[in-house]
């Protein structure tokens, strides 16, 4: 997505992924779509429990933003809640700092060049868990989908619920070393669903008429599982995958993670009835999650509440053969139209290695406390923004030192490693040269325990290339990359004890976060961040800071 206006580099609000290219030309006949975001705290009961959350706009989840591909976007948010607030897709400190307590701030951009399903949601602490909400991009007027037209739409998020404060939940966790509480429901359009206690109101209902067909944006907003998706009775025909369209494909179930989008066609020609569409995680390491299902109910018209709704068969919690199938189905559509321009040559070659780590804590339960690296670097985030220290050169913020691989190479995926544990600490970035072609293999490691990763670069789409089990080989493996039609994303897993392989042209100058898109993981230090060099031109070069950025 060209992004152009007020915010220098991107809109420093909603583009999960829209992608940020700077450009200085403003359409002549831009229609404008304007939004007020208020961020407020409201009480919400759950689960037999009451508590106050963070909205947007009292709502949960928050509103959806409807656009066109060449739109202008207005959104101006005003911060009445206790924390300082960041919108993605510019988190806080890395492109901008949070809007403070009583204050606003206007995001202006133009939407160029994409179409399809994204989000928005908070980008500090653990927010995010209720202030979220869905960004929709249709075509260009008279520009139809490359699919069956669908007769209706419909949004559906898939989150997590804690009864208790989720931020307080976060800083125990922190406080003793450890991972925070699990949730205690995930839910569908923030709804658990009638499995869970109290919550046959609050279960997420959408009527259907036979015959006709249904497109849904699924996006997954849970904090720190993947997850299954399927509706009984019905197949799934999915077509886009993070707003970029897809070769269909027929599947009883989706696999969706943390951060991703997909846009699934469901035609209504089954028996009248109820049916259940259903939610919950996927996990193929020894590691305790939420593991409860989620519900809302596909509804026929005219058929009567009474009528008792059927549950769907989801693949097995740890169905490792499912999750692996499933996204090899995943391609590109790579028509004329919709082309998959791959990058065939790679002028950088990088290998960061995902990892869990012990390091010393004296105020921590047990003396230390559970961290995450990237080549072993636990990334300590800045105080300042790091796209305003990069743009004005103000030194000691940040390094430009990080590896391009690791620091120790080993056998990555082998027997657990539960000894020197240690990792280093830093604010370190990778300095990519303008318009250069990007080979990033992302390789998970049995560092304390081995376990699947979706990780978020932002500012780009990439394309995945290619995806293994074990150690990826740099000999060998190259060889069956798909460079044709790979799914083309902003999120991806890096499947348990694997590796995934990404490619990318760097073409939009700035300071760039790459993170996992597991909360916890997060916090604990997995992500990085890429410094993408100016270039030539002046459309190739970041544009100042608007006076009213947010000051930290």
């Amino acid at each position: 997505m060209a992004v152009t206006g007020k915010p220098y580099l991107g809109s420093s609000f909603l583009i999960l992924c829209l992608l940020g290219f700077v450009s200085v030309s403003v359409p002549a006949k831009a229609d404008v779509k304007t939004y007020q975001f208020d961020v407020q705290v409201k009480n919400i009961s759950r689960l037999c429990h009451s508590k106050p959350i963070v909205t947007v706009n009292g709502r949960f989840p928050g509103p959806t933003v409807y656009v066109r591909e060449g739109d202008r976007v207005l959104i101006n948010v005003t911060n009445h809640a206790q924390y300082n607030m960041s919108i993605h897709c510019l988190p806080a400190y890395i492109t901008q700092c949070p809007i403070q307590t009583g204050k606003s701030y206007a995001y202006d951009f133009n939407v160029t060049g994409q179409r399809g399903t994204l989000w928005w949601h908070a980008h500090i602490l653990w927010l995010r868990a209720t202030v979220h909400g869905a960004i929709v991009i249709m075509p260009k007027q008279g520009t139809p989908f490359p699919f069956p037209q669908p007769d209706w739409e419909e949004i559906v998020i898939l989150g997590e619920w804690w009864n208790f404060d989720v931020e307080e939940i976060e800083k125990q966790g922190n406080k003793l070393g450890l991972p925070p509480n699990a949730s205690d429901a995930h839910t569908i359009n923030g709804k658990p669903g009638p499995l869970f206690p109290c919550s046959e109101k609050h279960t997420f209902a959408m009527e259907v008429e036979q015959g006709k067909t249904y497109l849904l944006r699924i996006i997954n907003a849970a904090l720190n599982d993947e997850l299954f998706f399927a509706i009984a009775g019905h197949n799934l025909t999915v077509v886009e995958i993070d707003a970029v369209y897809t070769k269909p494909f027929s599947t009883n179930a989706i696999l969706i993670a943390p951060g991703q989008t997909t846009n699934i066609l469901v035609r209504a020609t089954q028996a009248p009835g109820r049916y259940f569409m259903a939610s919950r995680p996927f996990m193929d390491a020894a590691i305790s999650i939420d593991n409860k299902t989620a519900t809302g109910i596909l509804q026929y018209k005219a058929i009567p509440n009474t009528v008792l709704p059927i549950l769907p068969q989801l693949p097995a919690p740890n169905d490792t053969a499912f999750a692996l199938d499933y996204n090899s189905k995943l391609r590109s559509l790579n028509s004329p139209q919709f082309p998959a321009n791959v990058p065939l040559r790679v002028d950088r070659h990088l290998l960061y290695t995902i990892g869990l780590g012990i390091n010393p804590c004296p105020t921590c339960l047990n003396g230390t406390k559970l961290t995450a690296s990237l080549n072993n670097i636990t990334f300590v985030m800045p105080k300042i923004g790091l796209l305003q220290a990069h743009y004005f050169n103000i030194n000691g913020v940040f390094r430009t030192d990080f590896p391009d691989n690791p620091p120790t190479p080993f056998n990555y995926t082998g027997a657990p490693l539960t000894a020197n544990l240690g990792t280093t600490l830093g604010t370190r970035l990778s300095k990519i040269a303008y318009n250069s072609t990007v080979e990033l293999v992302l390789q998970d490691t049995n560092l304390l325990t081995v376990e699947s990763h979706p990780f978020h670069l932002h500012g780009y789409n990439f394309f995945v290339v290619g995806t293994g089990i074990g150690n990826f080989d740099p000999e060998k493996d190259p060889a069956k990359f798909n460079l044709v039609d790979p799914p083309e994303r902003n999120t991806v897993g890096v499947p348990t004890g694997g590796w995934t392989g990404i490619r990318f042209r760097a073409d939009n100058p700035g300071v760039w976060f790459m993170h996992c898109h597991l909360e916890l993981h997060t916090g604990w230090g997995l992500k990085t961040a890429f410094v993408v060099e100016n270039g030539n031109d002046p459309d190739q070069t970041i544009l100042p800071p608007p006076k009213d950025l947010p000051p930290c």
